[in-house]
């Protein structure tokens, strides 16, 4: 796959993504909304319940939206607010009150929905069942699928940290640090390589060589 270096290419990225997503998690019952990049300042990301959020000739959508300046974070981040915002949509469209005080504040549903669709659900004394992080299940999910990191960001935010749903703080001009959940090993003969989301032993069983760990790994 060619690096996700450009616009257009991580928007259709995440279209991607979301099918994927979709079928893993939702058995393929969530209708493609309008997926948007654009600059989120206090979040990740966001999900719009105005089902005319985006209106065409062909019918009507909502949105979700990624955060222009986070695109850069580990794959598996980004997958993680893609689903947080994708359980948000669930919820919208069965109907299942997960959210109040003006749609900031994530309740038990929330939460319950959140964990049983590959999320890890901590909580914020102000925003509720809010600050969510990829499970064991959706890392893997994103390993066998071979997902990668995508290496274009907009330049709004440097070492970026979470307070309440999700808010940004410092600016800069630089890709954010990366701290990625799995490790690539290669093999110094023929090149075969696995991942792994620990540190691990393991051997090419056609050379007959120890993997080594590629100086890469921290990008999935």
């Amino acid at each position: 796959m060619k690096q996700l270096t450009s616009y257009n290419r991580v928007a259709g990225y995440l279209n991607k993504l979301f099918d994927l997503l979709n079928e893993h998690y939702f058995e393929n019952v969530l209708v493609r909304p309008t997926i948007t990049i654009q600059s989120t300042p206090r979040a990740y990301g966001h999900f719009s319940m105005r089902d005319d959020t985006w209106v065409s000739v062909t019918g009507n959508s909502n949105e979700i939206n990624i955060g222009a300046g986070t695109l850069a974070r580990p794959i598996e981040n980004v997958c993680a607010t893609l689903l947080h915002e994708m359980v948000h949509y669930y919820c919208h469209v069965n109907g299942i009150k997960d959210t109040s005080r003006g749609n900031t504040y994530h309740n038990k549903r929330f939460k319950e929905l959140a964990e049983s669709h590959g999320l890890i659900v901590a909580h914020d004394e102000k925003y509720g069942w809010t600050l969510t992080s990829p499970s064991d299940d959706l890392i893997e999910f994103i390993l066998q699928n071979e997902l990668t990191d995508i290496l274009i960001t907009r330049n709004e935010f440097y070492g970026v940290s979470v307070a309440g749903t999700g808010a940004h703080n410092n600016t800069g001009t630089s890709i954010p640090p990366r701290t990625s959940s799995s490790r690539k090993y290669v093999c110094p003969c023929c090149g075969n390589s696995v991942r792994a989301t620990k540190c691990v032993h393991i051997a090419c069983m056609d050379c007959k060589e120890e993997m080594v760990l590629s100086p890469k790994s921290c990008a999935l």
